[in-house]
């Protein structure tokens, strides 16, 4: 299945022919090409992604229903956003010397993580790191580059979402 975000803010849900499409908050810089991509400008890298893995956090939610690989979070869980640091754009454990993103938040955001193939493979230094698709804020705030969905909406994606899936923002 290739899951479609479009430009709009709204991504298909399901294969099912009448699923309809839910909203989704896109990054505060709107979204680039993909090659235009640089770590830290907000924006949405446009472009397919395969579906890696989901990330949770089992103190606060149920482990989503998925065929993907599922790992519960832990506190020192974190995600290198260093360019030139060595594990750059993998996830990392807390404390690191180097700038990262820690994954376990307060805010809810990443009570559900979907892990996104941007630049990953190999991660090319500065072309923007932690791609995902994770739990809105608000009334669709603005992300800071990744998508964000309701979190009802991440759980009906990760139901139908199967090894080999991507995710197409176009």
């Amino acid at each position: 299945m290739d899951w479609q975000v479009s430009q709009s803010g709204h991504i298909t849900l399901s294969s099912k022919p009448d699923a309809g499409t839910v909203r989704a908050a896109l990054g505060r810089s709107g979204v680039t090409k993909a090659s235009d991509k640089r770590e830290g400008d907000g924006a949405t890298p446009l472009g397919r992604y395969p579906l890696r893995r989901v990330l949770y956090r089992a103190d606060r939610v149920a482990a989503p229903t998925t065929a993907l690989p599922v790992r519960p979070l832990r506190p020192d869980d974190g995600w290198c956003d260093a360019p030139d640091d060595a594990a750059y754009n993998r996830p990392v454990r807390r404390p690191y010397p180097a700038s990262h993103e820690a994954l376990w938040r307060e805010d809810g955001l990443y009570d559900i993580i979907l892990v996104l193939g941007h630049n990953d493979d190999p991660p090319i230094r500065g072309a923007g790191s932690a791609i995902f698709l994770h739990c809105k804020r608000g009334d669709y705030e603005p992300t800071e580059g990744c998508v964000a969905l309701d979190p009802v909406h991440v759980r009906a994606l990760l139901a139908e979402a199967r090894p080999g899936d991507w995710l197409t923002i176009r």
